[in-house]
């Protein structure tokens, strides 16, 4: 009678060997694609709150403030502080009043103290076609969130 000796055969060393190529090859992808979804969220958020912070700001202040995207160096902000940068891999589509583009490729929607705004939209879009639409009413210089057709 033979004993078994501790080790693992050369069949089952080729099968582990298999299964980490596998996850070697299907996990970069994967985490690509998170890290995308994570930074595509994370810009819609950073966006909205600057709207809302700049509507904020307005009405507290007494005084018009402006939300800002610099097109040109891909960032955008409250006032003149741009301090937020706009992933590369979304595109980026602005609808504002002709008065609130400047030569410089900026384009900025105003909000007033009595909380109306000059309005418009902001667009991102991802590289698979999807993306959220931006909306700040005129009226009432409310800042609103929609899916776009992807």
């Amino acid at each position: 009678m033979r004993r078994a000796t501790p080790g693992f055969t050369l069949v089952e060393l080729v099968v582990a060997l298999a299964v980490a190529a596998a996850l070697f090859a299907v996990v970069p992808p994967a985490l690509s694609r998170l890290h995308e979804a994570m930074q595509y969220r994370a810009t819609v958020r950073a966006l909205l709150a600057d709207m809302q912070r700049a509507r904020l700001e307005a009405g507290r202040s007494g005084r018009p403030v402006t939300f800002s995207v610099d097109f040109r160096t891909r960032r955008f902000g409250v006032g003149d502080a741009l301090d937020e940068r706009l992933p590369d891999r979304l595109a980026v589509r602005a609808v504002v009043a002709e008065k609130e583009i400047a030569p410089d490729g900026r384009a900025a929607i105003r909000f007033y103290p009595d909380g109306g705004a000059t309005g418009g939209s902001i667009e991102l879009v991802r590289p698979s076609g999807a993306g959220v639409r931006l909306r700040v009413d005129w009226l009432l210089g409310r800042v609103s969130q929609e899916a776009l057709d992807g």
